[in-house]
Formats: C-alpha cells, sequence, structure tokens
C-alpha cells in the first residue's frame, strides 16, 4: 500500500515567527513563575516554571534546528543536516525526563511537611501560565505533523497546559480549605504527565538515530515485492532505514538470474518504481549479482556472513536514485 508522506506546509519564515513569540512567552512567563513560587511558597507554581523553562530551552534548540536542517548537503554532512531536528527531539524529550523525576522528588520531601501556601498567587500566575501554554500550543500544533522537533515542543505545550489547570485548581483547594498538601500532590502529578508523555515518545527518535526500519513500512511487505519482480533470484543483506524523518532508505544485494543478469537495467527501473509506488522509498542503491556467483547462506537484514570472509563480493554493480 503506499505511504502518503504529504504534510501541511507551513512557510519556513511564518514557522520561525511562530516559534520565536513561543520563546519570548516562555521566557516570561518562566521568570513570572519562579518569582511567583518563590513569593508564595507554591513548589506546584516553581514546577510549572521549570516545566516553562523546559519549554523555552526546546523552543531554542527548536529553533536552532530548523536553521540548520535546511542547509544543503556538502562533503561534511552528504546526507545533508535534516537529522538535527531529530536529535533536537530526543534532547528534549530527555529533559522532560530528568525535570520529571526531579519534581518527583522535591514534592515527596514536601509531602511529608507540606509549607504554607499564598493561593491567589498560585491561581492568578497559574491562570496567566494557562492563557500563555494554551497560545504556544496554537502556534505549533499546525506545525507539529510534519516535524518530530515541533511534535515534541506541542507536547511540551500542552503538558504545561494541563500542569497550570492543576496549579490553578490547586491554588483554589488552597484558598477554600488550606489544603497545603495538594500542592505537592499536583507537582507530582505533572511530573508523573511529564513522564508518560516523555516515555511514550522518546522511542520515535531514538529508533531514527539507531537507523532502525521505519515503524510505518512493513520490510517483509518490502522484501516480498522486490522478490516478486521478474528476474530476481533472491535478496540479502537488506537495509531500511529513515535518512530523515519523512525520507525513507533502502540498500540490498540483489541475486538475479541467468536472464535476468542480460536485462539488469530494466530490473533495476522495475524494483524502483515498485518500490517508489507502493512504498514511498525514493532512495535505493541496489548491488546485482548473478545467481552462479552470489554470496552463500547470506544473512536477509544487516551484513554478517559466515561463510565470505576473505570471498570476494561477487560480481555486481549498485545503482542508486
Amino acid at each position: 500500500m503506499p505511504h502518503d508522506h504529504a504534510h501541511p506546509h507551513i512557510d519556513p519564515d511564518s514557522g520561525d515567527r511562530r516559534v520565536s513569540i513561543a520563546i519570548w512567552a516562555n521566557g516570561i512567563l518562566t521568570v513570572a513563575q519562579i518569582v511567583g513560587g518563590i513569593l508564595s511558597g507554591s513548589l506546584a507554581l516553581i514546577a510549572d516554571a521549570l516545566h516553562n523553562f523546559s519549554d523555552m530551552a526546546s523552543l531554542v534548540i527548536a529553533f536552532a534546528a530548523r536553521k540548520i536542517a535546511r542547509r544543503p548537503a556538502d562533503a561534511s554532512m552528504t546526507f545533508g543536516y535534516g537529522r538535527i531536528e531529530i536529535v533536537a527531539a530526543l534532547i528534549n524529550y530527555t529533559t522532560l525526563i530528568l525535570i520529571g523525576f526531579y519534581l518527583i522528588y522535591e514534592g515527596g520531601m514536601r509531602m511529608i511537611d507540606p509549607p504554607q501556601v499564598q493561593g491567589w498567587t498560585v491561581v492568578i500566575l497559574g491562570g496567566i501560565a494557562l492563557v500563555i501554554d494554551t497560545l504556544t500550543a496554537m502556534l505549533t500544533y499546525s506545525m507539529m505533523k510534519g516535524s518530530v522537533n515541533i511534535r515534541a515542543l506541542f507536547l511540551h505545550n500542552l503538558s504545561d497546559a494541563a500542569a497550570s489547570v492543576a496549579v490553578v485548581v490547586g491554588g483554589t483547594l488552597i484558598i477554600l480549605y488550606d489544603m497545603r498538601w495538594v500542592d505537592p500532590a499536583i507537582t507530582i502529578g505533572i511530573a508523573l504527565y511529564i513522564l508518560y508523555l516523555a516515555f511514550t515518545e522518546i522511542g520515535g527518535p531514538a529508533r531514527t538515530l539507531m537507523l532502525g526500519s521505519p515503524p510505518d513500512i512493513d520490510n517483509e511487505a518490502v522484501v516480498r515485492a522486490m522478490r516478486e519482480v521478474d528476474g530476481v533470484a533472491d535478496l540479502h543483506h537488506v537495509h531500511l532505514w529513515q535518512m530523515q524523518e519523512h525520507e525513507v532508505a533502502l540498500d540490498c544485494h540483489v541475486v538475479l538470474t541467468a536472464q535476468g543478469w542480460d536485462e539488469s537495467e530494466g530490473i533495476k527501473s522495475a524494483i524502483k518504481d515498485r518500490l517508489r509506488q507502493d512504498f514511498g522509498i525514493t532512495h535505493s542503491s541496489l548491488e546485482f549479482e548473478h545467481e552462479d556467483r552470489a554470496h552463500d547462506d547470506a544473512d536477509l537484514y544487516g551484513h554478517h556472513n559466515a561463510d565470505d570472509k576473505g570471498k570476494p563480493h561477487g560480481h555486481g554493480n549498485a545503482d542508486s536514485a
């Protein structure tokens, strides 16, 4: 089945402006919440401030990554700079995890001896934070579907908005019922939510950086489709990975029949057409081997072959597109 890799297009300059606005908004909010948290004695407010600070740092990283990712390929980075956004997303999710564990520790300490908290300060600053978090989430929502980097930011902002709601509710309970334990309890709840989001999403960037197979493509179906091309006897040493977030690549050894060897150019075109049309794979490198001189007992995936030590790699040719 064909895979549609099209995504809503946001003009790069417009996207940069959105991220810049979000950076300034989160920076101002972070300072206000830290000051308010110290003055009011609210750990939940400081927790929300730390979360917002991580958002600001994430936005700065994402902004830089968007700029770098547009650079063309060169001698140093022959695949281009697009993967910098994957790296940025991994950094952002990692900071979320560290912040989450820290907040659980601090919240646990305060559950033992809840301090006095000025509820009105918490409610007012929590309300302001909710407005800014919602604005930031709206700025990044339309951009997240085409970038794991921006998706990480959107989830940061979404979790911030949820945390701000919890902070407002906690401040209200403190005002009405002097329930001081609510503040550290909400802090722990925010932390658990942060960890849930981070651990749920971090696998994608990690998989890409580990050169894992694209999760939305069935490897077996790709192999089966290539084997079905007339003139193909077998495949081995298959590698399927994501060069960038929306660019899938494949390279492999294709064993051709004796008749197919004489028609290698046509077979190459047929394989590449099928890969492009059925799976959205636009970059493929194929090394052809004659079935009489193919690797013996070669692995389907990877490149290990217990019997090919010192043995020449078959007479073939490699083509890519």
